[in-house]
């Protein structure tokens, strides 16, 4: 008799640890993936001043070309994925830099620490931001 129990209790045992390990086989398995970079925009306005181009300064000049030179370094490193802006002139013009990173603090610093931005030419606002759809380059 006491055989027979023993063999209903290996039996459920076994049931229950089959079950146990079908269930952890079927969760997902998020350490061994690694989390998937966000994407941000931010969009960049120049200040008021800026609107007429008679009013850029030589050093406004140089800020810009550090701010597009800095920008030319985040493509090579894969962080930025495009960078542009409108063609209209005056307060309509408006850029905008899209971003992929880990985390949005890194984005926030990168656009913080933007020569144009620190130097007061432009203003910018930092969004999530997700591409639904992007044309392959040849």
């Amino acid at each position: 008799m006491c055989s027979l129990r023993m063999k209903f209790f290996l039996l459920d045992v076994s049931i229950a640890m089959a079950g146990i390990l079908m269930l952890v086989q079927s969760l997902p398995a998020q350490e061994s993936q690694p989390e998937k970079p966000k994407q941000f925009i931010y969009v960049l306005r120049l200040v008021s001043r800026l609107h007429a181009d008679a009013n850029w300064t030589e050093e406004d000049k140089k800020a810009l070309q550090r701010d597009f030179v800095r920008f030319q370094e985040a493509i090579k490193t894969g962080q930025l994925i495009l960078a542009g802006r409108t063609s209209e002139s005056g307060d309509k013009t408006f850029g905008i830099a899209i971003f992929q990173a880990k985390e949005e603090a890194a984005v926030r610093k990168f656009m913080e620490e933007d020569p144009a931005v620190a130097g007061g030419l432009m203003t910018a606002e930092l969004h999530p931001f997700t591409v639904a759809l992007e044309r392959k380059n040849p």
